[in-house]
């Protein structure tokens, strides 16, 4: 797989800054968290694909048969072109730490790789992920920092499946944080600044 697998928007970083990778939600593209991520980590490298599925006219990262059920031999395919997607970034970008986040489909397609591949990120930022199925033990994300944020009254990613991801990511030795708030699907403030915690790169931050 090479860095032109997908139509992306994407930016170099500058000195020894990160690499950060954004994925839109059902509906969006490129541009959607393009800028939010240079405001996330000043100076960082951002490549922001756009899905390569579409439903309708929106954009999607892997098909789907109905609200919530999804085509798992699509999700496969896009797991794995994905990943050399990234993988390739990486090896164009070497020895710098490796950021992602993505919202609803966008964070789903983010967790499946984070699943299969681990190695691939430093940090993970999973805003309304929906994994309705049973994801493989994953040792090596051991340590790797993940947030998931969610909402309780979220019509499209049920609580209670963000509980059980929460549940999987503890178990494989994740450095989580979960943030909830009483809302449904939309992104609220306080999810925008745990993802800036997260991909802060101060060395007090660092040593917290």
């Amino acid at each position: 797989m090479t860095m032109l697998a997908y139509h992306a928007r994407t930016k170099p970083p500058e000195g020894a800054a990160p690499l950060i990778f954004a994925f839109h939600g059902t509906g969006g593209d490129e541009h959607q968290f393009f800028a939010f991520a240079q405001e996330l980590v000043p100076g960082a490298g951002v490549v922001s694909p756009r899905g390569d599925v579409s439903e309708g006219l929106a954009a999607r990262f892997f098909r789907r048969t109905a609200e919530g059920v999804y085509d798992m031999a699509d999700l496969a395919r896009a797991t794995e072109r994905m990943a050399g997607f990234i993988a390739a970034w990486k090896a164009e970008h070497p020895d710098r730490p490796v950021y992602g986040f993505g919202y609803s489909n966008g964070a789903n397609i983010l967790a499946s790789v984070v699943m299969r591949h681990p190695e691939l990120f430093d940090r993970v930022g999973l805003l309304h992920p929906l994994i309705p199925w049973e994801p493989d033990p994953a040792p090596g994300l051991a340590g790797t920092r993940v947030l998931i944020t969610a909402g309780h009254r979220d019509p499209i990613c049920p609580w209670p499946m963000t509980e059980r991801l929460e549940t999987w990511m503890r178990q494989q030795g994740a450095d989580l944080r979960l943030v909830a708030h009483e809302g449904g699907h939309e992104l609220r403030r306080e999810e925008a600044l745990a993802l800036a915690a997260l991909f802060e790169t101060r060395p007090d931050a660092e040593a917290a």
